[in-house]
């Protein structure tokens, strides 16, 4: 089980956001102030995964805004990583994304979050961690099933929440709704109130 648990550390090469390309891209080191988001994505030069990368990129602000760090990484080396960033999206690239894209050539860092499909490629894993680098949320999606990034930003804005006041989330909770308090009565205040829009 991953989630509640520490993700486990790694260090790797990657493409920066900037375009260099670094050796030594560590996990813990690249945690934003408040956590980051981990994706893992099958390959490069594919068919889902640029829309799902550049959809990261595109709300990249919105998680930094969080002090919340996003991270990609598959099993592509950083040349082809880098190569990927430098096509045209016109011409099936994905630009220069805001973030890193870390090289997981040996495919540990797919087994060590339970990704790695078939020993070959990962599945489409989501990871939000903590500042502490605890694993607060986890989704996997099978290969042709492409994620929603706008939900991610949703969990981010729970776990925040969360951290900072001490209550639950209910179902379908967004940012600036009405916490629950953890406890029997809190439960039946806020059904009392909500009911109607579950």
């Amino acid at each position: 089980m991953l989630v509640t648990n520490k993700a486990k550390d790694f260090t790797a090469a990657a493409v920066l956001a900037d375009g260099q390309i670094v050796e030594d891209f560590n996990l813990y080191e690249n945690i934003g102030e408040k956590g980051a988001v981990v994706f893992f994505y099958p390959l490069d030069f594919t068919f889902v995964c640029p829309s799902e990368i550049i959809a990261f990129s595109k709300r990249a602000d919105e998680f930094r805004q969080r002090g919340v760090n996003v991270i990609g990484v598959s099993i592509d080396s950083q040349f082809s990583h880098f190569a990927w960033r430098e096509t045209p999206v016109e011409k099936g690239g994905i630009g220069r994304v805001k973030f890193p894209l870390v090289a997981d050539i040996t495919k540990q860092i797919a087994r060590d979050f339970d990704v790695l499909f078939d020993e070959s490629v990962a599945l489409r894993g989501s990871f939000l961690l903590d500042a502490d680098g605890t694993i607060r949320h986890a989704v996997i999606n099978d290969l042709p099933l492409g994620r929603n990034i706008d939900e991610m930003i949703r969990m981010v804005d729970t776990m925040l929440f969360t951290n900072e006041h001490g209550e639950v989330c209910p179902a379908g909770w967004n940012k600036g709704d009405e916490g629950m308090k953890a406890d029997k009565e809190g439960v039946a205040e806020y059904l009392a109130k909500n009911e109607d829009n579950l």
